[in-house]
């Protein structure tokens, strides 16, 4: 079967350091085409990938068979409906949509036209997490009760753009950014949430999206998860902290696979989800504890899902209807920070 053509829209963050260098490393996959108005994105997309630059969405349409949405957030719904409009497969970076309503429509057009739509909650594939899921799925920790997760950064002076600076249509902020994750790992880890509180605000002056987020999370298990998104910590605290009814596991570090990217090696490297050995997570109880080697981290496997997805028929790396679960979290989240109130979802 001939490759894959994947027309990718948006060449910032996103577009550069994650979705193009997964899709040129997957097996069945080709960068086609980028949507991008700057003229150094266009001619490094042309020197590294060898995919034409286009500054229209509008000219994808013949030149892909996938469709990636890797542009702000006020874009992703609109992107994604003329896309599926279009008879093409999709493929949304997180936050799929700014509610669960939009999410909710885009899924149900999706569905309609018989077409793939998921979402890039690449943190599942997290070395990290994936050692937490193994460790809780092998009975380690016993009962889990509470689960401490936190993305924290220390960045004082802002670096402008709109998730920061952005207007509310721009959806900013460390809540539907840095939280798409934290919640998508929660529910991944804990199952439905019942209850959510939040605490969100913006510490950092000329900052509109909030910059330091407390999200706590009731489960429909009695679990509870503390979730925190931070960027004005001067002193970060551990990745992880799992509390289970037998054993702890605690893991400090960020996974290595967005710094790798930063860096340029491309993501089929050896050693690429390869954690350092100073940052494993401990497992046990005050005064017998064991060093845990991290799982090899494997952002590779959301593409090479969508791959098997398109050619196989299999099911989405990301079920979508799992990312409406997140946006009614996230929603949640939002209402309960501006009313200083718990929501029930359940």
């Amino acid at each position: 079967m001939r490759e894959i053509r994947v027309g990718l829209v948006g060449y910032g963050v996103a577009g550069a350091y994650f979705h193009a260098p997964l899709i040129q490393a997957t097996p069945g996959l080709t960068l086609s085409a980028v949507v991008t108005r700057d003229p150094e994105r266009q001619a490094e997309v042309g020197g590294r990938y060898g995919a034409a630059a286009v500054t229209d969405v509008r000219d994808l349409w013949e030149r892909c068979d996938l469709v990636v949405v890797a542009s702000p957030n006020r874009t992703h719904v609109s992107t994604a409906t003329a896309a599926l409009s279009h008879g093409l497969p999709v493929v949304v970076d997180k936050p799929l949509a700014r509610t669960v309503a939009e999410g909710r429509e885009l899924v149900r057009l999706a569905r309609e036209r018989g077409l793939m739509l998921t979402v890039f909650h690449n943190r599942r594939w997290d070395g990290d997490f994936r050692t937490l899921r193994r460790l809780v799925a092998e009975g380690r920790l016993g009962d889990v009760h509470r689960l401490e997760s936190r993305f924290e950064r220390w960045r004082p002076v802002p670096k402008g753009g709109w998730r920061e600076r952005g207007g509310p249509e721009e959806v900013p902020g460390l809540l539907y950014d840095l939280g798409s994750h934290l919640v998508d790992q929660a529910v991944q880890l804990l199952g439905p949430v019942r209850e959510v509180y939040c605490e969100s605000d913006v510490r950092r002056a000329g900052v509109t999206g909030d910059d330091d987020t407390f999200i706590a999370l009731t489960h429909e298990s009695g679990a509870r998860s503390h979730l925190w998104a931070s960027s004005v910590a001067a002193r970060l605290g551990p990745r992880f902290r799992v509390l289970g009814s037998t054993a702890a596991f605690v893991k400090h570090g960020m996974d290595v696979q967005e710094e790798r990217l930063r860096a340029g090696m491309t993501p089929d490297s050896p050693g690429f989800g390869d954690d350092e050995e100073d940052r494993w997570g401990f497992l046990g109880t005050p005064g017998d504890q064991q060093l845990v080697r991290t799982d090899t981290g494997t952002y590779l496997d959301f593409y090479r899902g969508v791959a098997a997805a398109l050619r196989e028929g299999a099911p989405p790396p990301v079920d979508p209807e799992s990312a409406v679960e997140v946006l009614a979290v996230l929603e949640a989240a939002r209402r309960s920070a501006a009313e200083r109130t718990v929501v029930q979802l359940t």
